[in-house]
């Protein structure tokens, strides 16, 4: 049964130490099978921030798999924004912007969703896409690999928003994206960007699409930017078509368990399987 611990959003430059060094003395007790680094490495893409983060990386379980965010692509920068974007993140982290891992029960793509001229309501650099390319890429990767094998696409911005919130941050080209991910079998997303720990099945979110892949968000791993939650990562145990997604927040000065979804297929729909009921004994009369 395949382990996979999902961290996001370090945001090297705003790192808390003492979580970042129980962060990783915990990892590497959980030993995964695979280490995803779903995006925002640095806070500013600088080169002190990017060194910080291939130190820390380095010291952390392997494989890994790792796509960046945003807040990697230089701020102030002008040139190297929109010229060399992500230089400094292929020369210190991967020259990989679409690395992928496969073993014999899991099979995982990384795509690069950040954009240096993406423009929101909060200013540039913010949001992401999914390119027809990558799309391709995709196809490429995940064409020939049998259905047996759980396969899984790791990207920094969400295809689905935090429940009861509004919606913002979903990454863009996601309706001709979730398709194409369909018609690959694709099971899972992994993202980050919202720092926000939730998960739950792309359907609702969609009109026009009907495939059922179950998208999982990590929070604010390390950094201290943090929006009304802890700083939290995942642990995802895989066991074919029975997920369980646990989410582990930092409280009183160490990791906790703070949720844990388990998620069955059934068919072709991820469903929540209902709690067993609880059977309490009841006493006999007078005794």
């Amino acid at each position: 049964m395949p382990i996979i611990a999902h961290i996001s959003d370090l945001h090297f430059g705003s790192v808390n130490a003492p979580i970042a060094e129980a962060l990783g003395a915990e990892l590497r007790d959980v030993a995964p099978d695979l280490l995803v680094v779903s995006g925002d490495l640095t806070q500013r893409g600088r080169r002190r921030q990017y060194a910080a983060a291939a130190d820390y990386l380095a010291g952390l379980p392997r494989p890994q798999i790792v796509v960046p965010g945003n807040h990697d692509v230089p701020l102030f920068d002008v040139v190297r924004r929109f010229y060399f974007p992500l230089d400094r993140y292929r020369r210190h982290i991967t020259a990989d912007l679409s690395p992928f891992y496969r073993d014999d029960a899991i099979a995982v793509l990384g795509i690069n969703t950040a954009r240096s001229w993406m423009w929101s309501w909060k200013g540039f650099w913010r949001d992401g896409r999914i390119s027809a390319e990558q799309l391709l890429e995709v196809e490429r990767c995940f064409s020939g690999i049998p259905a047996g094998v759980f396969k899984i696409v790791v990207t920094h911005h969400p295809f689905i928003p935090p429940p009861r919130r509004r919606v913002h941050g979903i990454v863009g080209g996601a309706p001709a994206a979730l398709d194409v991910l369909r018609r690959c079998g694709v099971d899972m997303l992994l993202a980050g960007h919202l720092h926000t720990s939730y998960s739950g099945d792309v359907r609702p979110h969609y009109e026009t699409i009907n495939c059922s892949i179950l998208s999982v968000q990590a929070g604010s791993t390390i950094s201290t930017r943090l929006r009304r939650e802890p700083n939290a990562y995942n642990v995802i145990a895989i066991n074919g078509g029975d997920v369980t997604v646990t989410a582990r927040s930092w409280a009183a000065n160490r990791f906790v368990e703070t949720s844990v979804t388990r998620y069955q297929k059934v068919g072709d729909i991820w469903q929540t399987p209902a709690p067993k009921p609880r059977v309490c004994s009841v006493p006999s009369p007078g005794g």
